[in-house]
């Protein structure tokens, strides 16, 4: 009897979810670990969220919701939308997913039919390519790199399709990016909307890291196109992860046909996270003390990884990693993470995550964490090359 589909053959594994797995194992045999393989803040969720969901818990009536989550919800992020960056949008148009991955898999079924090519940087993350080979989707990696900013161009998308041969139906973009750091203005933004447009190709903006940019323009794709599928998260900024709670902003036109597929998949995200994620909206200061932090972290590793031996292969402009070439010391980073965290209880995760073809010589450090451990996490790193 077979066992598995090939389709689930064809997606590798998430080197960082192996890595975070056996930090954990090590963490509970008592091992001093310090991981800074999985974008996770060390913060909680913010007071008011915390307050909310016990508040809830109280009364202990938690159900199921539209499928697209809460009015309450979809109204207070069209309202986060006209506040933080002074556009209007229905709310309407609003989805709440059980996190931004649920976002991924919506997308791409409800855009894509099985065989469609989809373009993507390299490197990136690895959850992308994942997705789309489970959902039999052709993958396009994009080399982006200082030739192109670190991002997706026009020019570098037409190269990328005429040698594959096949024309693209879909652009997924990631600003600021993981794991580069990169964000793509306001120009870059407009110029992929245009060129997207303009071939009847879906474009898709993950912005899960907004709220987390240190240099560069933070801009939503809304902000040039009614036309691309927004994608965030409650996780990153909003120090969420486990709440499994994220959204999407949709074209008018593609809201029903994302619902239905929503209403058979997930039937709703959790009440209780969006009980939570509806008061974190309002928690901008507290959050953005947290927000602090990560860059006084930035500071730590833009100075320590040089000096330890490491070359910052590329901006750190936003989200929390520091993205990394380690081809100093080894050709193999998957070899060289698995020793680290067994040698000095360092977990990282090795490029191969991230870029198939030069990951070998890369490793992503996530800066998310209490700075006490950051910086004794780079003098371990420092002894043991020493």
């Amino acid at each position: 009897m077979k066992l598995l589909s090939a389709r689930s053959a064809a997606v590798e594994p998430f080197h960082a979810m192996d890595v975070l797995a056996e930090a954990t194992k090590r963490r509970e045999a008592g091992y001093p670990v310090i991981s800074m393989a999985v974008g996770q803040p060390s913060h909680p969720a913010p007071m008011a969220a915390l307050e909310a969901a016990r508040k809830a818990l109280g009364h202990g009536r938690l159900g199921y919701t539209d499928a697209l989550g809460t009015l309450s919800l979809r109204t207070a992020i069209a309202r986060h939308y006209r506040t933080r960056y002074g556009i209007d949008i229905d709310p309407q148009r609003v989805a709440v997913t059980t996190g931004s991955s649920a976002g991924f898999n919506l997308a791409f079924l409800a855009l894509f039919d099985p065989g469609d090519c989809v373009a993507i940087a390299r490197p990136g993350y690895p959850a992308y390519r994942n997705i789309l080979a489970a959902l039999g989707l052709t993958v396009i990696e994009v080399e982006a790199n200082a030739d192109t900013g670190f991002t997706l161009t026009p020019e570098s998308l037409e190269v990328a399709a005429a040698r594959a041969g096949q024309a693209l139906r879909g652009v997924l973009l990631a600003s600021p990016a993981n794991p580069t750091g990169t964000v793509t203005g306001r120009a870059g933004l407009k110029a992929l909307a245009d060129y997207c447009h303009e071939r009847n190709i879906a474009f898709i903006s993950d912005e899960i890291y907004h709220g987390l940019t240190f240099s560069g323009e933070e801009t939503t794709a809304l902000a040039v196109t009614d036309e691309a599928v927004i994608i965030n998260s409650f996780s990153k900024y909003y120090c969420m992860t486990g709440w499994r709670i994220g959204w999407m902003v949709l074209p008018e036109k593609q809201v029903r046909g994302f619902e239905r597929i929503a209403q058979s998949l997930y039937i709703s995200p959790p009440e209780l996270s969006q009980i939570a994620a509806e008061a974190a909206l309002n928690s901008t200061a507290e959050l953005d003390v947290y927000k602090a932090s990560y860059g006084a972290n930035r500071d730590l590793l833009l100075k320590r990884l040089p000096e330890i031996g490491f070359t910052i292969a590329s901006p750190m402009d936003g989200a929390f990693y520091a993205y990394a070439d380690v081809s100093r010391f080894t050709n193999d980073s998957m070899d060289f993470a698995r020793r680290m965290l067994a040698e000095i209880s360092v977990a990282a995760t090795p490029g191969l995550d991230f870029d198939p073809i030069e990951g070998h010589r890369t490793m992503r450090f996530s800066y998310a964490g209490a700075r006490e451990d950051m910086a004794d996490a780079m003098d371990r790193i420092a002894r043991w090359l020493s």
